[in-house]
């Protein structure tokens, strides 16, 4: 990967306060209201005697990838097509392939970053026990992480216009939050419902990031799930994607 792309897509992404605030900021501040809400530091029944703020940790994780994912890759990604920049690049020795790799590092690494920090502020300000499995907590953050840019691949590949991008990514954004469990935790959902989120890439990884968090090591299915979206996902993105 080239160095100087990298650096200078980091650079690009620091003068977005919208990026920056809703990935970075947004997840961690979410956590923060509701966490504030006395009723939320209370053990709930229907979460398996967890308090409401302990599932939402996972959850708020989840959504920086998302963000992340479907919300911010793709407009970049489209925004650089749409001038010309890929098709500039063509005509340098440095390939469009290197744009793309430093985008997927930039947001992957702000994402991820993002979800430390509602580790840390879960655990300093409400008590949160940490992952108590680090390493399959940390592989499911991978595996969703992975998913989550794979999936904005493939917006972006769809997308001829940052407008478009846009829309698509807001039509795919709600969904795939409410597979996260952001309006309702996926341990209080039906046993229906949940096996059908458990279906979706990051229904599946709220369930594996769940486990760890609780001291097990994840199911297998749970890891399965996001590993066979993203060789889907990345397949239909590698077909799908124009450069101009």
């Amino acid at each position: 990967m080239n160095t100087a792309v990298l650096r200078t897509e980091f650079r690009l992404f620091r003068r977005e306060p919208g990026a920056v605030f809703w990935i970075a900021l947004f997840p961690t501040l979410l956590l923060v209201i509701l966490g504030s809400i006395p009723s939320f530091r209370e053990a709930d029944k229907s979460l398996g005697g967890l308090r409401p703020v302990d599932a939402y940790v996972p959850i708020a994780v989840l959504i920086a990838l998302i963000m992340s994912g479907v919300q911010a890759l793709p407009q970049a990604l489209t925004g650089h097509r749409e001038r010309g920049i890929l098709r500039r690049m063509r005509l340098t020795p440095v390939r469009p392939s290197a744009l793309l790799s430093a985008q997927m590092v930039v947001q992957g690494t702000v994402a991820l970053a993002s979800a430390l920090l509602a580790l840390a502020v879960g655990r300093l300000a409400f008590d949160v026990t940490l992952p108590r499995q680090t390493a399959g907590y940390l592989l499911a953050l991978l595996l969703a992480t992975a998913a989550a840019l794979a999936l904005g691949s493939v917006v972006s590949a769809l997308s001829r216009t940052t407008k478009i991008a846009g829309a698509v990514g807001t039509a795919v954004f709600f969904p795939m939050m409410f597979c996260a469990g952001v309006w309702l935790p996926v341990q209080a959902m039906p046993d229906l419902l949940r096996r059908i989120v458990g279906c979706t890439p990051f229904g599946a990884a709220a369930q594996a990031l769940n486990q760890a968090a609780a001291g097990h090591w994840p199911g297998w299915s749970h890891l399965g799930v996001p590993a066979v979206w993203i060789l889907l996902l990345t397949g239909a993105a590698s077909r799908w994607f124009r450069w101009e």
